[in-house]
Formats: structure tokens, sequence, C-alpha cells
């Protein structure tokens, strides 16, 4: 999986203020950065009339649309929210993806904590690796102020970039499948032997792999 970092937070407590900040450090930096929004809302991201409206209407179950400069996916989902799902859309091209909520994620968190908000802490503090704070908090978890964009973004490269590991994971009819340790180094060190044998194939850094059953 890629190095990801989740920020949550309260309404109104500055996550989009600093995932924008962090961005910019972090291109400043020479990282290739993606970022994922999450919202419990429906939203559309297309236009009545527009061709691609229409091959949606038409009953699609996907379309895509396609520049020299970008390209775009709208795929529905039938209530499978998942961020392993999203970071499968986005392959691995990326050195850090940032994410603006899915604060339920079993992925490394990040709160940002407002005091004028006068609300306490959004997430379990044992689930996160740091909070970001306008006021001292006792809690036993590395705090910073808002404004220390570059102690930040050196804690995130220290602690969730640099700690990247080797990662395996599954996807079954489309949906991620949880796995142990042992599961995840039985799968790895098969498919990696068996594709160390095939002529012309160097060294692995990302291997992926895609079987679809014949539909009777």
């Amino acid at each position: 999986m890629l190095p990801i970092v989740s920020i949550v937070g309260h309404a109104q407590s500055g996550k989009t203020m600093l995932v924008e900040r962090l961005i910019g450090e972090f291109r400043e930096r020479g990282f290739r950065v993606a970022v994922v929004k999450h919202t419990v809302k429906d939203f559309e991201m297309d236009s009545p009339g527009k061709d691609t409206w229409r091959y949606a209407e038409a009953g699609s179950d996907a379309v895509a649309i396609s520049s020299p400069q970008k390209i775009a996916l709208i795929k529905p989902q039938d209530n499978n929210d998942s961020i392993e799902g999203v970071l499968r859309l986005l392959g691995e091209d990326f050195d850090l993806v940032l994410v603006e909520g899915f604060h339920e994620a079993h992925v490394p968190k990040i709160e940002v904590h407002r005091s004028e908000l006068k609300k306490g802490l959004r997430c379990a503090p044992k689930e996160l690796k740091a909070i970001i704070t306008d006021e001292t908090l006792e809690v036993n978890r590395p705090q910073f102020s808002p404004d220390d964009i570059s102690g930040i973004a050196d804690f995130i490269k220290e602690r969730i970039i640099g700690k990247r590991g080797d990662e395996t994971v599954l996807f079954i009819n489309g949906s991620p499948v949880t796995l142990n340790h042992f599961a995840k180094q039985i799968i790895a060190n098969a498919l990696l032997g068996m594709v160390s044998t095939l002529k012309g194939v160097a060294e692995v850094k990302s291997l992926e792999v895609a079987v679809r059953k014949k539909v009777a």
C-alpha cells in the first residue's frame, strides 16, 4: 500500500487548509502527492446533457474521460466505500497519499484540533500518530502547531513514508480481503518466486496480477 496519512478532525477544524499546505511543502521537496477527499454524501462531477452524463444514464458501469492533460473516472459504488479501493484506482505513481476523512479506516491518522470549537478529539488518542493543535493538550501524542508545516512534514516523512515496508494487498470481486502477516508472506513469496523465473523480467519493485474467470 502507498504511504498514506488520513487528516481527521471535526468540521471547521482546519483539515483542508492543513492538507493544502502539506501538498505545497511536499511538492517543494520533490515528492509526488495524491489527495483523497472522503465524503459521506453523494456528489456529482458531471453535467446533464454532456456525453459522459449520457453514457452513465444509458447504464454504463463506469465512464472515463481522457485528454492529453488529465483523466477522470466516474464509477458508481454499491456502498463499498474503502480507502483500499480508492488506492487501487490511484495506482503506484505517488510517494504519499493525503486523505481528508476516512476516520474509521485502519490507516495512520493525524487529527487537527481547534480550541475555539470547544470539542474534544474526534478519534481516540491511541488511534493517532500526532495532533495538530493551537493549544497544548494533556495527551501522550506528538503535538504540532498548525503553522509548523515543515515540522509536520518532517514527522510524516520519518514516521510514515520512511516506515513503509513490503506490502501485499488482495482484492476478490473488487473488494479488499483482510490478510494477516503470514498470509501476506505466503502470497508474496509464491508470486515473486514464479515471476523471477520468467525470461526478461527485471528486478521486481511492484507486482500486479489480475485473474478474471470466464462468465458462463
